[in-house]
């Protein structure tokens, strides 16, 4: 890993160093001069250079420096797509077919590909460079030339028409081309990220949910809350990953707007075919430049002229379909593929959500159960209460100011006592039995 940061940064001029030495050296009273000024960084921003990593299809890797608009004239690209592999903007996953480009930006890997490299931002993010290794040991490997297994003997069948071509073009629709690939490996690094942090996720809520069930307290629930944050930010970008691969499968003709190395080979076929026919014009000897008579002109030659283009179009045009198809078969599994792996992390933290839903819900009536037995003691209280007010009545009224026999009896105290603490007794066993049949307290 350090051998590829060391090949990968591009080396810094003598002139930054001299100057970020005068920069960092004190001057007479003390102070450094242009401090806190990088003025090589405002030079490369003002220029709008970027360093790129650049992966051929050989697996070389090499840093270039390249400023927006070259980008953009290299892989016929417009402003738009290029932003979104800007690290200083957050935009969410999205996988783009151009013209001559595939435009990536899932989670760190922010890439483009064409039909003959990939150009990468150069970033010291261990997954980009994981992402660069991976793609140099695929590619040096096993070749561009490696094949799928065979899908059956009926489709052998159907692809005999094309195995003269097979030998010479190696355009079998087993092939994988080189953007396909680039396009797995970043498939496979994003998924594989996406699932270790769902994964990570998992190994600290279930512990965490299971304290918190056991002990209800202000710091387990800010840690649930903070986790729930992170899952939900975590579950929209599996979900758009997901979206961005269901919204491609769905859709053949973006399908076949990223099969490049295809379109590349029709065009070159169809230069070679125009020179081709350049070249048989020329043989015949008629001029190129000046018009040519009807007249003049053989019969002969313009039918077998004629003929070869219509057959030639026709050709081109029933071998480029059926590739289409193809190829389109082939990205469609290759997305499939990967489709079902963001599906089951999607489906994990799907699961994750609801255990801490139900968790929530556990608690709520853990929560209500407790607020209820405090509702029942109040009400046991308010009652007894109620009976003890009892006593400061009798004792009100006996407290007045008048003289009655009673006050002459040695045990009226004690009977008064006695008779005024049944009555209490009596009392709250009614209002308790009265809550129990209207269910009011447990039985």
């Amino acid at each position: 890993m350090a051998d590829l940061k060391e090949r990968l940064l591009p080396p810094k001029p003598a002139s930054a160093l001299n100057v970020r030495e005068v920069a960092n050296r004190p001057s007479a009273s003390g102070r450094h001069a242009f401090q806190g000024v990088d003025v090589l960084g405002l030079k490369k921003r003002g220029q709008g250079l970027r360093s790129w990593i650049r992966v051929d299809t050989s697996g070389n890797s090499q840093a270039i420096e390249v400023d927006k608009f070259t980008m953009m004239r290299r892989c016929d690209l417009p402003a738009r797509d290029l932003r979104l592999l800007d690290p200083l903007f957050v935009y969410p996953s999205t996988i783009l077919g151009r013209e001559k480009a595939i435009v990536v930006n899932l989670e760190q890997i922010r890439c483009i590909i064409t039909a003959d490299e990939v150009l990468l931002l150069n970033s010291l993010d261990s997954y980009v460079l994981h992402y660069v290794m991976e793609l140099q040991r695929r590619l040096t490997a096993t070749g561009v030339g490696e094949v799928w297994p065979s899908e059956g003997s009926d489709m052998n069948r159907r692809r005999g028409s094309r195995n003269f071509d097979n030998v010479f073009n190696n355009s079998s629709p087993d092939y994988l081309p080189f953007e396909f690939r680039a396009l797995e490996v970043a498939l496979e690094a994003a998924c594989t990220f996406l699932d270790s942090q769902a994964a990570e996720l998992e190994i600290e809520a279930y512990p965490l949910l299971d304290e918190l069930t056991s002990k209800i307290s202000t710091l387990n629930l800010e840690r649930v809350r903070r986790l729930k944050s992170r899952l939900v930010a975590l579950t929209r970008r599996v979900q758009k990953v997901r979206d961005e691969i269901e919204q491609l499968m769905d859709d053949d003709g973006d399908m076949a707007e990223m099969y490049l190395t295809e379109k590349k080979r029709r065009m070159e076929l169809s230069f070679y075919g125009d020179q081709s026919m350049v070249g048989y014009k020329s043989v015949d000897g008629a001029s190129i430049s000046a018009p040519v008579s009807p007249v003049s002109s053989p019969p002969d030659s313009r039918k077998l002229e004629k003929s070869f283009s219509i057959a030639r179009s026709r050709h081109e045009s029933m071998r480029s379909s059926e590739s289409t198809t193809d190829s389109i078969e082939e990205l469609e599994m290759l997305l499939e593929a990967y489709f079902v792996v963001i599906d089951s992390t999607l489906n994990k933290l799907t699961s994750l959500k609801e255990y801490i839903d139900d968790t929530e819900d556990f608690i709520n009536i853990q929560l209500d159960n407790v607020r209820n037995q405090l509702i029942q003691f109040e009400l046991l209280l308010t009652t007894a209460t109620f009976v003890v007010a009892i006593f400061g009545v009798v004792a009100g009224i006996f407290g007045m100011n008048f003289e009655i026999a009673l006050f002459n009896v040695p045990s009226a105290f004690q009977w008064v006592l006695i008779i005024t603490g049944i009555c209490g007794v009596f009392i709250f066993s009614a209002f308790v039995w009265f809550f129990k049949y209207r269910r009011l307290m447990p039985l």
